[in-house]
């Protein structure tokens, strides 16, 4: 009778456990069962180190029936000389030259204001008038009193020349006279201060002072005039290219806030490097025919300091570097059809362009270098060369 029992509680115990395996994986994690959840996660390890094994040997047996399998897929190019130019990256901004805020030279009210804001006015132009204060008409009395020292100068010179009166009338009046002249030339100036005339032609920008206000010299601001025609852009350059970045180089200036991009030339490189932050100046000439670029607007500036008339330029995508530190790219050699061998080539490499860089040597212009699967070769390794058809 106990054996039965004993054979009784096995087979219970062995239809627990089949149930219990054949369960599934969302049945037993819902069981909270620590002991069952550790229990299917072994058998599931051991089914999976199962399948990687045999995976294995299925992948070696298909390299031994087909050896193309093991053969990689690459792609090719053709290395050529180009020109290579390389551009430093700065920012900067604009300004002219003939932005300028117009002060009196004169003090007294403001009693005529000729121009409005946006109004071209041309150099020399009148702008305003301030009161001379009486000075015109001290101008007109000196002038007649100089025609009567010229007049009285002149006869006296006459009688002279004829040998007649003395040296001393002769000199009296033609001290008189110049001194006239001179008042009158002093004075001329003193009222000419108090018309404001355009310094160059250009733009009243702005209006500051109006009609009426009193004003005094450097300390009134009347006008500002813009010219927008002879506009630049100045900006710091590291001292390390003071060498490179000299009068006439190629500039690309992009405007960010006009989404507007223009080719120009350096149009000045200083001579001086500051010492506070170890760099020159350099002014780019800006055309603005359209009056679009105003003063003060952002640019960045990508000025060439490098080029190379002939120089092969290769992706950096598929430069390796070994142990030492040099940098390699794979060549193809004993090309028969599509069918080559790799070959590891040391190179040196200089600036970069984008995505492209600059090699220095190690490639020969026409060699065929390997693109597509360039990091999947090895030294030696036969390759199978993909031919992709441009599109017409």
């Amino acid at each position: 009778m106990k054996t039965i029992y004993t054979l009784l509680f096995a087979t219970v115990l062995l239809s627990s456990c089949g149930s219990e395996s054949k369960k599934s994986v969302e049945d037993i994690l819902a069981s909270d069962d620590l002991e069952l959840i550790r229990k299917k996660k072994s058998e599931l390890d051991a089914s999976a180190q199962e399948i990687a094994a045999q995976l294995k040997q299925l992948e070696k047996k298909i390299k031994v029936l087909n050896p193309q399998a093991k053969v990689p897929l690459i792609t090719t190019f053709k290395a050529k000389a180009a020109v290579f130019n390389h551009f430093t990256e700065l920012q900067g901004s604009v300004s002219t030259k003939q932005n300028l805020v117009i002060y009196p030279e004169f003090s007294g009210v403001l009693t005529h204001v000729y121009v409005k804001e946006g109004q071209k006015v041309n150099k020399g132009q009148l702008l305003a008038k301030i009161d001379d204060g009486g000075l015109s008409q001290q101008l007109s009395q000196l002038k007649i009193q100089t025609e009567l020292a010229k007049t009285t100068f002149e006869r006296q010179d006459r009688l002279w020349k004829q040998k007649i009166g003395s040296e001393i009338q002769y000199l009296q009046a033609k001290a008189t006279y110049e001194a006239q002249l001179q008042a009158t030339n002093q004075l001329t100036q003193q009222v000419g201060k108090t018309e404001v005339r355009a310094p160059f032609s250009g733009t009243i920008d702005d209006v500051i002072t109006e009609q009426g206000s009193v004003v005094a010299p450097g300390q009134s601001q009347l006008f500002r005039i813009v010219n927008l025609n002879n506009m630049y852009i100045e900006t710091d350059v590291p001292e390390r290219y003071v060498s490179d970045i000299t009068k006439g180089k190629e500039v690309k200036v992009y405007f960010p806030v006009l989404g507007r991009e223009l080719d120009t030339k350096v149009r000045q490189a200083g001579n001086f490097i500051n010492p506070a932050n170890r760099t020159f100046k350099v002014e780019v000439a800006i055309p603005n025919h359209d009056k679009s670029i105003k003063p003060n607007l952002t640019a960045r500036l990508k000025i060439n300091d490098y080029s190379n008339e002939n120089t092969i330029l290769i992706p950096q995508s598929i430069i390796s570097e070994n142990a030492l530190g040099q940098q390699y790219v794979y060549t193809i050699v004993d090309k028969a059809n599509n069918k080559a061998k790799a070959k590891r080539v040391i190179i040196k490499t200089g600036k970069t362009q984008g995505d492209f860089i600059e090699v220095l040597s190690g490639i020969e212009n026409g060699e065929e270098i390997i693109e597509e699967g360039a990091r999947s070769v090895k030294e030696g390794q036969e390759v199978k060369i993909l031919v992709i058809e441009e599109a017409k």
